[in-house]
């Protein structure tokens, strides 16, 4: 079984958001940290090299296949800010239509920027999200 790339390093959050090229996505990226940190009560944490998560889970699929991951994260790419909400949108898309400008992904959900999201919903969105985790994978 191939090694999983995205795992826990000991490179430093902060610095990875430092290094961001656009000033509003590190701004953005900023922001982002400090809400996921109070909500889910973790420290930031790299990822594999371009992931900021937030605690872990351990999981194991009926292939057998097994892993360790971010319980949340988000990461500042090139083109759009992702979070990575694990448990995926079927129970939020009341919030959804209320978020303001994002795409979605199977797991990520896309923001060019936060100035265009309603961040109340953004930040219920991430509750439930955790929620959900810690219902289905208890610290």
């Amino acid at each position: 079984m191939a090694d999983m790339k995205t795992k826990p390093t000991k490179a430093d959050a902060s610095a990875f958001i430092e290094a961001v090229d656009h000033q509003g996505r590190r701004e953005d990226s900023k922001v982002v940290l400090e809400m996921m940190q109070r909500l889910s009560g973790h420290e930031p944490r790299m990822w594999g090299p371009s992931i900021i998560g937030f605690g872990s889970y351990h999981y194991k699929y009926d292939s057998g296949r097994k892993g360790d991951m971010c319980r949340i994260g988000f990461s500042p790419r090139k083109s759009s800010l992702v979070l990575y909400i694990i448990p995926g949108f079927s129970k939020v898309e009341g919030l959804l239509n209320r978020l303001g400008k994002h795409k979605l992904g199977k797991s990520c959900l896309y923001i060019g920027r936060l100035s265009s999201v309603d961040m109340v919903v953004l930040e219920e969105i991430i509750v439930q999200a955790l929620a959900y985790m810690d219902e289905k994978y208890p610290r």
